[in-house]
């Protein structure tokens, strides 16, 4: 089982997707900076997380 989202990292994540969905990528570094660059955000755990589900995101969407 894993950790549960809130509401805030779901919303700005989907957000995120849906306005810049083809520059983000299936490497959470490079989402990571991604994530500094575009959403203004308080704590850098919450960039992490952020970072983290974008990434889990990008992963569902690529077929391997």
């Amino acid at each position: 089982m894993g950790r549960i989202k809130t509401r805030l990292v779901k919303r700005s994540t989907i957000e995120l997707v849906k306005q810049h969905g083809e520059e983000l990528t299936t490497d959470y570094a490079e989402n990571k900076k991604f994530v500094h660059k575009y959403v203004e955000l308080s704590s850098k755990k919450l960039r992490n997380i952020i970072a983290g589900y974008a990434t889990r995101l990008a992963k569902q969407r690529t077929p391997e």
